[in-house]
């Protein structure tokens, strides 16, 4: 099976199309009060890929998406797929800056966005001249009039016909940007039969293999929905990242459905009514910084005696930062339900997971490897399992290009070890005596808050920026909901005074509020190295000591 997908030429949308003929009137997305059936999706993608061929843009051109999470989302990436176009990610956290620097590096033809980033939007087009095409996403339709530079996502979806189906490769891509570990966003190039790799896990229960063609994937589908076996998953957490990003595409693989929140932030109560209404099988969540929450409105909801109806909800998947025993295990006291915890990356998912229910005990941070996961020292061996060494978490299949225009990076990432390609983002960790793993966490200075990285040297930059301050360093410190907390060790001009609620002010003018401090200690000076690098260690233990008074 596994050279079957390596070589498969199943493309995403020649599947989800497959599908769409085999059970329309079944349901493939939710949104609030806007249900639509897998007909309607294929035939909205269809009608908005004949936009984007109207304007030229086909084959390896690039569509980014500014959305938020809804329905507008998941269409639009189905039609670049249906144009064999790429559909690229930006955060719809990002400044103006931000924004330009992701549309000018993914050289994107198209842009979708939502009408709230209409001024951000508006304040980079002129400099990105690829940009040929802008669709503005309504509040509800398009209510709102569109600038004469945009044309609205509705009224488009009314004007043009559906786009022939066209003959696509499995080679095709799909770019997931991440903060990454170092410097700015990277794309991660994912090719469609390496995102069919992703989902060998998700197929297993449905008794099916991954589809590698379109015939198959049509009769899974009917087959799965035909035997009550459909998925009804709840991204609760943005479609922009990897976590809901890559496990909605193997939901809508089976013949499944995907729901999302109305809220544009975790409105826990909100999630649990859609739980209810929606029969969700499978929420989506991240870490610590969504479960606690999520316990605090079941528990709210039991004291008023009207707990939510949860008996859809079989299981409920986590990536991207700590989620750890105690709050497992109060989910698991509410519910019986199975807790998938998953250490993954936008260069790698499925390295390791953990699997927790009433019947199998909940632990922190520690994983069964995968099937093509390996743990390697900085030479190259394997980790002898209970010696205590630490190494690198490594995944064999499956693996993306690379970095798209960042062969440097390319190279770091995705070493041929052995006469084989890994990639290796940078989890390190420790191999138990019995093969577990005990994840450790990134050798970097990267902060993963929240699910979002921040890379320190940016929010060093701005800060500085500041006219009182002379330097200034960034760490995370562990944070209980967040999983980790941005904090500013800075140093201030002689005679100047400012205090700390100016300058996290100071940063969301220039920053997504997200890379913001939560907390600033002020020094007298902030020592580095002869070479001019920052002293991280340093900086951390006077953040600690600072915080623990």
């Amino acid at each position: 099976m596994l050279d079957e997908l390596a070589r498969s030429d199943l493309n995403l949308a020649t599947a989800w199309e497959a599908i769409a003929d085999a059970i329309p009137e079944r349901l493939a997305l939710w949104h609030g009060s806007t249900p639509r059936t897998w007909a309607e999706l294929d035939d909205r993608a269809a009608r908005v890929a004949g936009l984007l061929g109207e304007h030229g843009i086909g084959h390896d051109d690039k569509v980014a998406l500014a959305l938020y999470n809804g329905n507008e989302y998941v269409e639009s990436e189905f039609a670049a797929f249906k144009a064999r176009s790429v559909p690229c990610n930006v955060n719809y956290r990002y400044l103006p800056d931000e924004i330009r620097y992701v549309l000018d590096n993914a050289d994107a033809a198209a842009l979708v966005y939502d009408h709230t980033l209409r001024e951000r939007i508006d304040a980079v087009r002129a400099s990105l001249p690829a940009l040929r095409l802008l669709v503005e996403v309504g509040p509800d339709g398009d209510a709102l009039d569109v600038p004469d530079w945009a044309v609205g996502y509705e009224a488009a979806i009314g004007a043009h016909a559906p786009a022939p189906r066209i003959e696509r490769r499995g080679s095709d891509l799909w770019f997931l940007y991440t903060g990454g570990t170092t410097g700015m966003p990277k794309a991660v190039m994912w090719e469609h039969r390496g995102l069919l790799g992703t989902m060998a896990a998700t197929f297993k229960p449905l008794k099916h293999p991954v589809p590698t063609s379109a015939t198959q994937a049509g009769e899974i589908a009917r087959d799965v929905t035909d035997r009550g076996l459909e998925v009804r998953q709840l991204a609760a957490s943005p479609l922009m990242h990897g976590t809901a990003g890559v496990s909605t595409k193997a939901t809508l693989t089976h013949g499944g459905l995907v729901a999302t929140l109305r809220s544009r932030s975790l409105d826990a109560d909100e999630v649990w009514r859609c739980v209810q209404d929606a029969r969700i099988t499978m929420l989506t969540i991240v870490g610590d910084a969504f479960s606690r929450p999520l316990l605090d409105a079941l528990d709210r909801a039991d004291g008023a005696g009207q707990p939510y109806d949860l008996s859809s909800l079989r299981t409920i998947v986590s990536s991207g930062i700590m989620w750890s025993e105690q709050v497992k295990q109060a989910m698991l006291d509410h519910h019986d339900v199975t807790l998938v915890d998953i250490l993954g990356s936008s260069e790698g998912t499925g390295m390791a997971r953990q699997v927790s229910s009433r019947r199998r005990k909940a632990t922190t941070a520690r994983f069964e490897l995968g099937e093509h996961s390996r743990v390697f020292t900085d030479d190259g061996r394997d980790v002898v399992p209970g010696s205590g060494e630490v190494g690198r978490v490594a995944l064999g299949f499956p693996v993306p290009l690379g970095y798209y225009k960042d062969p440097d990076k390319t190279e770091a990432s995705f070493p041929t070890i052995a006469g084989r390609r890994w990639s290796i983002p940078g989890d390190h960790a420790t191999v138990e005596a019995d093969g577990t793993i005990t994840l450790l966490g990134r050798g970097s200075a990267c902060i993963n808050t929240g699910g979002e990285k921040v890379y320190p040297e940016e929010v060093e930059e701005v800060l500085k920026t500041h006219p009182a301050v002379v330097d200034a360093n960034v760490v995370g410190l562990p944070d209980e909901r967040w999983g980790q907390a941005v904090v500013a060790v800075v140093s201030l001009e002689s005679g100047e005074s400012v205090d700390a609620a100016a300058l996290v002010a100071h940063t969301r003018t220039h920053l997504a509020a997200y890379k913001a401090p939560k907390r600033v200690v002020f020094v007298d000076a902030v020592p580095r190295g002869a070479n001019g690098k920052p002293d991280y260690r340093w900086a951390r233990s006077i953040a600690e000591a600072e915080v623990s008074t």
